[in-house]
Order: C-alpha cells, then sequence, then structure tokens
C-alpha cells in the first residue's frame, strides 16, 4: 500500500507480530523484526527475508524506520516504543495495520469479560446466516494472518483487547461491541480509568452509519456510531445453549450486533441454540464420583470468577490463584462466604488470597501447585458438588498461558477418572 512507508520496525514475535511482519514484507516493505526472547523459532520470518534482531531492543534501529508495530504484549513505557514517539515515529497495532490492509467490513468485540465467548457466538450467527465471515483478532489467529486467504467479501469478526486498542489511529468498526469494563490488567494501565479509556477507543473512529453496541445505562462513548443497548434480561430469538446469567448478556450483546450487521432473527436464534460455548470458558470437563468438574481457566480476574461462581447453586471447591494484576480479593471471597465449600490457592498469590478469605470466612488450604489443588479437591468434594478452576489470576508464573492452565486442569481431570 502507499501509504506504508519503505522500512517498518516490528516489535514483539509473537502471533500478532509475526502476522503483521509477514503481511508487510509480502508488500514490499523493508521489515525489522525485534525482539527480547533468543530462542524464538523465526525460520519462517527469515525465509521471507526479514531482518531479525533478537536479544536486542537498541534505538538505534529507528534510523529510516517510517513506523513501529507493537506487539500487545509490549507495554507502552518500553524505551523504543518511547523512542519512536519522541522521533514522531507512528506506533501502531496489528490491528491498525490490518485494517489498512484490509477493505473488509469489521465487527469488533471488546470488554473485560466474555470476549471471546462474545466473538465465536458472532461467528457462529454469521455462518448459520450463510455469510461469509472470518474471526480473528485476540482471539485464534492475527488480522494479518489472513492476508492472502481473505475473500474480499467476508466480515471480519474480531476480538479486541486493551493492548490492542491503545495503539489505534484510524481504525474504524462497522459494528463495535463494548461488553463491560471492571477491573483488570491495572498493572499494565496503571488505574481503572486508563484501563476504561483504551476500551472505549473502539468506538473513537465510528461515523453515523456504524452501530456502537453498549450495555443498557453505560455512559456516553465517543464516535458518532449509533448506539444500541443491551441486557441480560432482553427478549432473545432463542435461549441460548451456554449456562450462565453471564452469557445470556453476552448472547444479548450479540444479538444486537448481528442484527447491526443485517442478519434476521432465524439465523440468530439458530446459533444461540446450538453453539457449545469456547474451551477454557465454563468447560465442562466430566463428572467423576459424582462430582462435576469444569474449567474456566480463562477467569484471569476477579469480575470473570465471580461471574463463574455465580452460575451455580452446587457448593463449590474452587481453585484460585497465579499471578495477580494489581487487584483486590476481598469482593471476590464475599461472594465466596456461603458458596464455597473449600478453596484451593496456588500460585504466586495464594497468600494475598488467603488473607482475603481469611477475613471473609472462606474454608481455605493451600495446595501450591494446581495437580496438588486437583488432588485435594478431589478428596474432599462430595457428589453433587463441584471444583471449579476460576483462578481470578494470570497464569503466566506457572503456565505460559490460561489455555496451557486449562489443558492441564482437564490432563489431571482425566487421570482421575482413568483411577476410579
Amino acid at each position: 500500500m502507499s501509504e506504508l512507508p519503505d522500512r517498518v520496525l516490528v516489535l514483539g514475535l509473537a502471533r500478532s507480530g509475526r502476522a503483521a511482519a509477514l503481511a508487510l514484507a509480502r508488500r514490499g516493505a523493508t521489515v525489522v523484526a525485534v525482539d527480547r526472547s533468543t530462542e524464538l523459532d523465526v525460520s519462517e520470518l527469515a525465509k521471507a527475508g526479514i531482518e531479525l534482531r533478537l536479544g536486542l531492543e537498541s534505538v538505534r534501529l529507528l534510523e529510516g524506520a517510517g513506523l513501529l508495530v507493537k506487539s500487545p504484549g509490549v507495554p507502552s513505557s518500553s524505551p523504543l516504543v518511547q523512542a519512536a514517539r519522541k522521533r514522531r515515529i507512528p506506533v501502531w497495532s496489528e490491528v491498525e495495520l490490518a485494517s489498512r490492509l484490509f477493505s473488509n467490513p469489521l465487527l469488533g468485540v471488546t470488554g473485560t469479560n466474555g470476549k471471546t465467548t462474545t466473538t465465536e457466538l458472532l461467528g457462529a450467527i454469521f455462518r448459520a446466516a450463510g455469510r461469509k465471515v472470518e474471526v480473528a483478532g485476540n482471539v485464534g489467529r492475527a488480522i494479518c494472518d489472513l492476508d492472502g486467504e481473505l475473500d474480499p467479501e467476508s466480515w471480519i469478526v474480531c476480538e479486541l483487547s486493551s493492548f490492542q486498542l491503545e495503539d489505534i489511529e484510524r481504525l474504524r468498526l462497522h459494528v463495535a461491541v463494548l461488553l463491560n469494563v471492571e477491573p483488570d490488567h491495572l498493572d499494565r494501565h496503571g488505574s481503572l480509568e486508563a484501563y476504561r479509556d483504551a476500551k472505549l477507543r473502539i468506538f473513537e473512529n465510528q461515523l453515523e452509519d456504524d452501530v456502537a453496541v453498549v450495555p443498557r445505562g453505560f455512559g456516553e462513548v465517543p464516535g458518532r456510531g449509533r448506539r444500541v443497548e443491551f441486557e441480560a434480561s432482553d427478549p432473545l430469538p432463542a435461549e441460548p445453549l451456554i449456562p450462565g446469567e453471564h452469557n445470556r448478556e453476552n448472547a444479548a450483546a450479540a444479538t444486537q450486533a448481528a442484527q447491526a450487521a443485517g442478519i434476521g432473527e432465524e439465523a440468530i436464534a439458530e446459533a444461540l441454540r446450538t453453539f457449545p460455548g469456547v474451551p477454557h470458558r465454563l468447560e465442562p470437563i466430566a463428572e467423576v464420583a459424582g462430582v462435576r468438574y469444569l474449567n474456566d481457566s480463562k477467569a484471569t480476574n476477579t469480575a470473570a470468577a465471580r461471574r463463574a461462581i455465580a452460575s451455580f447453586s452446587e457448593p463449590l471447591h474452587i481453585i484460585l490463584g497465579g499471578r495477580g494484576k494489581g487487584e483486590s480479593y476481598d469482593d471476590l471471597a464475599e461472594e465466596l462466604r456461603s458458596r464455597a465449600a473449600r478453596a484451593y490457592l496456588i500460585g504466586e498469590t495464594a497468600e494475598e488470597v488467603a488473607a482475603a478469605l481469611e477475613r471473609a470466612g472462606v474454608a481455605f488450604e493451600r495446595s501450591g501447585t494446581l495437580k496438588q489443588a486437583v488432588a485435594t479437591a478431589a478428596g474432599k468434594a462430595k457428589p453433587g458438588e463441584v471444583v471449579l478452576l476460576a483462578p481470578a489470576c494470570a497464569s503466566f508464573d506457572q503456565f505460559e498461558n490460561f489455555e496451557q492452565r486449562g489443558d492441564a486442569f482437564r490432563g489431571l481431570v482425566a487421570e482421575l477418572e482413568r483411577s476410579r
């Protein structure tokens, strides 16, 4: 594209950074790919003629660069990012880049909790309507990964995190959805206000013929999109298959967004009745000796864990802990006061969570590891009760990501089944 500079720096070579670097290289840009790690497999990037700088983030790399594309995991406080801004070099997220590369209509979903479920549900609704659609962004594939295989008539339904939205410039969503804003990533953003501002950027470039989908009663949002509202009690074309009040709220948001994209009630109803949910989000794993085991490893903040807890009336044996995000655990502990039979604490935040549970009078024990937590919970849970992994914390202290943590839980439950 003519608007792209000749030399582009891509900082951070996880999923979205790799996709951005390859898309830029296909368009003839000179791409310098940078990452702190020296242990990445970058053979695909090297094969594409991309200049690699691993283990090095020198500001000298900015010489001659007309653009820096920043991966979501790279904070704005990075010296290379700060130096780029000081030199007035544009800093884009991968989704900003994708919005310049593709002319397809975009439907974006953001919020603290429920993003992935709502995004995947919308993909199912589009498919039920026979509409061409790609689901990408913070879920599954990076948007730039669609380069070279994207049908010009396809909609792109994309999950957008605050980390992606903080580095947009002209990204415009034909339909933009905000599910909720609750404390999360305060360790990165510094305050709830800054986090909220990043989320609300999803609306800022909308025009009058675009649609902004927001929770009923939510305050003003930027942009000029036509506002539509939703809440969990809205009448729906069909009741969703996936359980929980929060998932009915997600379904209400998806319904409004789908209607804004011109999809009729029949297709929406079919998807609501058949969509089974996504892995690691209140995912039923097994019933062993009359005890149900559920994996909500994606509950990486206290608000998400509280939503999971509210989905059950049975006594809960809940596994909590991991790497904290600067949140208080007191409200979570109060939520568990009348619901939890016992909590099992793992990871870096175990002592902090223990203090909150102790104040609330919730029974708990320090398990240390997920393996020990599952084993202990299995020994204490009675038939008719639930063992729930809803950690309320990030996974990076003991696992690579929440998916690996959920997969480990799934494997541990499978071992219990085999031993019975």
